[in-house]
Parts: C-alpha cells; structure tokens; sequence
C-alpha cells in the first residue's frame, strides 16, 4: 500500500529542481540586461551597442560618413550595425542559456522560454 507514496519523493526532488532553475532563468533574465554586444558596419565606421536581450543602448558613427549625398548610404550602413548586434544579443544570449541548462543537466540545445 505504501509503494506508491514512493514517487512522492521523488516529485517533490523535481518541484525543487524546477524551482532553483526558475530562480537561476530570472537571474539570468536580469544578466541579460548587462550583457552589451557591438555590432559593426562599414569596416567599423558605424557601431551599435545592445544588451544581450537586443535592446539598442548607443549608436557610434565616424563623422567621415557624413556628406549630403551620402544619406541613404549612412542610414544603411546604421541599418546593419543594427542587425549585427541584434544578431550577435541572440547569439550571446543562447550561449548564456546553454551555459545554464548544461549546468542543470538538462539536454545540449534544449531550448527554453526567453
């Protein structure tokens, strides 16, 4: 009659994993925020700061590219830096997640909810 209280054990060892991996996805939701990645277009003539979560924090743009002709060139040029640091935040931000799903044994790749 008592063998099957035995999985109860085992149930409240899972509700306390998942618990402890809540605690370390919101602190790493919070990382997210400090994490800044730079993304570059123009062999580095326009750089855009963003946080791991792809968040635009600043825009750097060399003085050199600005002439009244140029204005479409500029704006593209913004563009993809843009783009390479969104693109490099998402990169970043699943390395961070594979760091901590690897350190709760859960399988390489897995993904979670970001």
């Amino acid at each position: 009659m008592l063998k099957g209280l035995a999985g109860l054990g085992d149930m409240a060892g899972m509700m306390k994993k998942a618990q402890e991996m809540q605690g370390k996805m919101a602190e790493m939701q919070e990382e997210m925020h400090n994490i800044m990645v730079i993304g570059e277009s123009g062999a580095g003539l326009v750089k855009a700061t963003c946080t791991a979560k792809g968040e635009l924090k600043s825009l750097d743009i060399d003085p050199s590219i600005f002439n009244g002709d140029d204005k479409e060139v500029v704006e593209d040029l913004i563009l993809a830096a843009i783009k390479d640091a969104q693109g490099k935040a998402s990169e970043r931000a699943a390395e961070e997640m594979g760091k901590l799903t690897e350190g709760m044994g859960l399988p390489a790749g897995m993904k979670l909810p970001f």
